[in-house]
């Protein structure tokens, strides 16, 4: 079993077949084909259904993808360690984060370390589902990873970085108590914009009304998570954002207000147990220096 071998099985995957991969590596398909098909004599057992122009796993297959991903990874991590010596001066970081932790805070951090490292390309992957972010993680697609909270397995190890709390968001001209928190009751009644069921943050906003006992009055439901602000400041109804972004609303004339009790989240830097490349270790530094304290 050569590299370039698992390369063409883990391309077949990604890209949805044959002929994508190959324009993918690239190489022919012939080639490409054949150097699947010695592979799976190697192995002695097939590694994808083939049906017609389509491709699918079979259970083999679904056995040898995470492997092949995480040889694949310790490669990379070999030839990154050459390039480090010359300080980071190729590679390729893949980070995933819910979509509520990529504006804040992970565009800053990335910002900061493409300035440090502007040779190294950063892909950021945003599942909406926290076991998502950990599969990603586990199976080696991708290194780092931005979560809510401390994962307790051995393949996987975290790094608190802070605690954010959310804010009330409410439109232009609500009246809130001067100074004080408001409580977490006075938003029964309140209409309220926010992410599909599922979300992270539509969770965490459920779960405290439902610890006072109120029932989510839901106005908007939106994917868009760049909708929701302009939503609010057109009246649509209130909503509860982490600080950063609930700050940035409030400077374009949205009422804002801390809770009480306090919604908060714990914000983890999530990461494969053992030697990362170069490039993540970097990414790693920077986000304990940044905001880790």
């Amino acid at each position: 079993m050569d590299l370039r071998q698992v390369e063409y099985v883990v391309q077949i995957v990604d890209q949805g077949g044959f002929t994508k991969a190959a324009a993918a590596v690239p190489v022919s398909q012939p080639a490409l084909s054949q150097a699947v098909r010695a592979l799976e004599r190697e192995l002695g057992i097939d590694l994808f259904h083939r049906l017609g122009r389509k491709v699918r796993l079979t259970p083999a297959g679904e056995a040898f993808l995470a492997p092949a991903r995480q040889l694949l990874r310790d490669a990379q991590s070999a030839r990154s360690a050459v390039a480090a010596v010359a300080g980071l001066t190729a590679g390729r970081l893949d980070i995933v984060a819910l979509p509520t932790l990529v504006v804040e805070p992970l565009v800053d951090l990335v910002g900061a370390f493409r300035r440090q490292h502007p040779q190294v390309t950063v892909r950021i992957t945003e599942p909406e589902d926290a076991s998502a972010v950990l599969d990603l993680l586990r199976t080696g697609v991708c290194e780092v990873g931005l979560g809510e909270a401390p994962v307790d397995e051995p393949a996987l190890a975290t790094d608190h970085l802070l605690d954010q709390e959310l804010l009330a968001v409410l439109p232009p001209g609500t009246v809130v108590p001067s100074g004080r928190r408001l409580p977490i009751a006075r938003l029964a009644g309140v209409p309220l914009i926010t992410t599909p069921t599922g979300t992270s943050t539509r969770r965490l906003v459920s779960d405290a009304l439902a610890a006072a006992g109120i029932a989510a009055e839901i106005a908007v439901e939106s994917d868009h998570r760049e909708a929701i602000v302009p939503l609010v400041l057109a009246g649509a109804g209130g909503s509860l954002l982490p600080e950063p972004l609930a700050r940035r609303a409030e400077a374009q004339g949205a009422v804002v207000a801390r809770l009480s009790p306090a919604i908060r989240r714990s914000i983890v830097l999530v990461r494969r147990t053992g030697t990362l490349s170069p490039a993540a270790q970097a990414f790693r530094e920077l986000a304990i220096a940044a905001v880790g304290r």
